[in-house]
């Protein structure tokens, strides 16, 4: 019956950040930041999705900060960041670009990783500038730019108006979640995690996945229903790699293959048999060995190209 914010031990189990700070967002929000690792080390920005908090990233924060400078940081509202009226995908580009820059130096590249709502706002950024000098390559992790509830299986029906419409009732609901019980985590195992999902995973989830407000988590349920964000998918022209789970009812393969067709610069596409939304916690090693491969195949290049610049300019 613990109200945890998340587990307090086990893999996924947060560690604790190098240094904290607040980043002001370009509308005042004020935006949670955690830094983990060295600080001259490749730079690694973890974007998590609705309802979760920067303790979701915390299997690939311990594998990651051993030799990489890892920045994750709470959407508004989420964790540590103070909920704020403005929700919508603008408002998600703007907290990632104010995060962006307030942890990289200028021209400085780094991969950024986003899951679920994560990725949206990785879309929802693309065209930012901030976005576009930062970003050496993206992980696209669960995932979709467009029609996520009709689209989605959490409701047992075929595809149509009935299940659109149960479904937008199930994820817009304001009904407190409550305690983390059994009952509570066999639900959110139902609609988020596959069925081979380990105990652990499912409570670590679930901790996450409560702690969020209840008027925060239906304030965003409301922008995933309206999300159209496909424009924002062609703007993503730096190196992406999209993950999906093949069990995953809230953004269904579907969406992944639809972004890695529409993707300028699609690096891959792996789809995990069985495997449900929480891939980053479903599959850490997977997850993080994708993550370390695109940093060390693309921001070296990134840094050898600031470095030929600095000395053209010399």
């Amino acid at each position: 019956m613990s109200r945890l914010l998340h587990v307090a031990a086990g893999p996924y189990a947060p560690p604790a950040p190098a240094r904290e700070l607040t980043v002001t967002a370009a509308d005042g929000a004020r935006i949670h930041v955690e830094v983990h690792g060295p600080e001259d080390a490749p730079a690694i920005v973890l974007a998590h999705g609705w309802a979760c908090s920067t303790a979701f990233w915390a299997a690939q924060v311990r594998a990651l900060a051993a030799d990489h400078r890892v920045v994750v940081y709470d959407q508004r509202g989420h964790g540590r960041s103070p909920a704020n009226p403005a929700c919508g995908t603008e408002a998600l580009a703007d907290d990632l670009e104010a995060v962006l820059t307030a942890t990289l130096a200028p021209g400085e590249q780094a991969v950024i990783a986003g899951h679920s709502m994560g990725g949206m706002t990785v879309m929802a950024a693309a065209a930012r500038s901030a976005v576009r000098e930062h970003t050496a390559a993206v992980l696209l992790c669960s995932t979709g730019s467009s029609r996520l509830v009709a689209s989605s299986t959490v409701v047992p029906l075929g595809e149509g108006r009935v299940r659109t419409w149960l479904t937008r009732r199930i994820l817009g609901s304001r009904a407190p979640l409550g305690p983390v019980t059994p009952l509570a985590r066999r639900i959110l195992k139902y609609g988020t995690m596959g069925p081979g999902s380990a105990p652990h995973m499912v409570d670590a989830c679930a901790r996450i996945v409560h702690a969020c407000p209840r008027k925060v988590r239906h304030a965003w349920s409301e922008v995933l229903d309206l999300l159209d964000l496909d424009h924002g998918v062609r703007e993503l022209t730096m190196p992406v790699e999209v993950v999906v789970g093949t069990a995953d009812r809230l953004t269904p393969p579907v969406h992944a293959r639809a972004l890695a067709a529409a993707l300028p610069h699609c690096v891959g596409l792996t789809e995990l048999p069985g495997l449900g939304h929480m891939t980053p916690v479903e599959a850490p090693e997977l997850v993080t060995g994708k993550i370390r491969a695109l940093a060390a195949t693309h921001i070296p290049t990134a840094r050898s190209e600031r470095a030929v610049h600095a000395e053209e300019s010399a």
